[in-house]
């Protein structure tokens, strides 16, 4: 295939990306958008299989890869879908490490030349560090996410002075290698050594309630890692690529740190989380007392009530209660009673993860309010019922001194009367008490988020 012809088929390659990010900011064009995303991506790796002679090889990691990939998808579990995303994260940091290590180990068979020119090598570092970063960052965000790790934020004196020092350290190693006038491997392997620390270290003292975030900036800098090893090896479609991903998850990032009351330096320093952002609020040693009902109680007065706001939240996700609460939406609908649903910018895991959940129930999207839609409708609906959701409607958010003062919250304890389906009163997330359970007007709801919507649909 000629130069002139490769660059047409990345350029093709590339609106069909643009196009898939422009479907996936809606739910109603996502599957339209994937299907983009897809069509893109196969050109893209047709295009380059043309300028290689190493087919079999190529294919047949493509080929372990691809069944990897479909058995994962296959098996793994909606609640799960976070931190399979950090893991996929990891891996693309991780390929922009070893692309870079190939590079100058044998510039010549990536079209540079013997001794790497100064732009190559700054370009070989920027996707270095950034890809190694990205992969150890990645790693703790999976560990974090599946359980495996305590989702406490890890602080420890001086932590923020050291990672100076390691950036410093990293940035001189960086220079090192830059101006040698050979292959100056040492400083090389320093550089990415300590990347790869620094990854682990900025990421640990991120607590868990701030793992939207997390995520997001993660994507953020696997494409930029992506991205800086594209300009190394002269391919426009990394680049473009890279850089899609790159830019589009720094606006999910600062998107998420809105939504959060987070300082969007501070994210991308990888200092949040630890400035009691997730501590827990301190026990004052007054027995607090709550409300507590049945099924039957719940239906009796969504039944009855003109209006009724569905608060979506990790609980359902784990009790996979999607199905039966649209067939609790349908029997509300069927007796006359408006019902809509608000969703929290970090509902859930992940951004989107309620959207995901409730499209895959097709539920409609027009019931489907954000929370800037819907918060106004709050104080004049009649039940709003909170499933498994926690965080994102505490009050404490408006009270200053609160760990989570500021953060922006559905204003649930507006309505008149507030429903809410738990597991027991442990805290959520960010191990915050929620003064919403308490309140007089507040029932309490114990048990499975599906076994309660499903008594909830034989009583209604």
């Amino acid at each position: 295939m000629s130069a002139n012809m490769v660059a047409l088929a990345y350029l093709v390659a590339s609106v069909f990306f643009i196009l898939a990010l422009k479907g996936l900011s809606s739910p109603e064009s996502a599957r339209r958008g994937n299907l983009f995303g897809m069509v893109g991506m196969a050109i893209a790796v047709a295009t380059t299989l043309t300028l290689t002679q190493n087919w079999p090889l190529i294919l047949g990691c493509i080929a372990v890869g691809g069944i990897i990939g479909a058995l994962v998808a296959q098996r793994v579990q909606m609640t799960a879908m976070p931190e399979l995303v950090a893991f996929m994260h990891s891996l693309v940091g991780l390929a922009a490490v070893f692309i870079a290590i190939a590079a100058v180990n044998n510039p010549v068979s990536f079209g540079l030349p013997e001794i790497l020119p100064g732009g190559s090598k700054l370009e070989l570092f920027l996707g270095t560090f950034i890809g190694a970063m990205t992969w150890s960052g990645s790693v703790i965000a999976f560990l974090k996410l599946s359980g495996r790790m305590s989702g406490t934020p890890i602080v420890f004196s001086g932590q923020h002075m050291i990672n100076l020092l390691l950036a410093i350290a990293m940035i001189g190693f960086g220079l090192w290698f830059f101006f040698s006038e050979t292959t100056n491997w040492n400083a090389f392997i320093a550089m990415t050594a300590i990347a790869f620390i620094l990854g682990f270290l900025i990421i640990v003292p991120i607590g868990g309630a701030d793992m939207p975030v997390v995520i997001s900036m993660l994507n953020s800098y696997s494409g930029w890692a992506a991205a800086g090893i594209g300009f190394s090896l002269g391919n426009p479609m990394l680049i473009i690529a890279g850089s899609l991903v790159g830019s589009s998850g720094a606006i999910l990032s600062y998107i998420m740190c809105k939504a959060m009351n987070r300082p969007f330096l501070s994210v991308i320093l990888g200092g949040f989380g630890s400035d009691g952002g997730t501590a827990a609020a301190a026990d004052d040693g007054v027995q607090k007392t709550y409300r507590s009902g049945s099924a039957e109680d719940a239906a009796f007065l969504m039944g009855n009530a003109d209006s009724v706001i569905i608060v979506p939240g990790y609980g359902l996700a784990v009790a996979r209660a999607q199905h039966a609460v649209k067939e609790l939406a349908e029997k509300l609908h069927e007796k006359g009673v408006n019902v809509r649903f608000a969703i929290h910018p970090v509902a859930g895991r992940m951004p989107g993860h309620m959207n995901v959940l409730l499209a895959e129930a097709e539920i409609p999207y027009e019931q489907v309010l954000e929370m800037d839609e819907i918060n106004s409708d709050f104080s004049n609906t009649d039940v709003v019922l909170v499933l498994g959701a926690n965080d994102v409607v505490n009050p404490a958010a408006n009270v200053p001194g609160s760990p989570i003062y500021g953060m922006p919250i559905l204003d649930a304890h507006k309505a008149r009367t507030v429903m809410v389906v738990k597991r027991s009163m442990a805290v959520g997330y960010a191990g915050l008490d929620n003064d919403l359970f308490y309140m007089d007007k507040t029932m309490m709801i114990f048990g499975d988020a599906k076994k309660v919507v499903e008594h909830l649909v034989k009583a209604l």
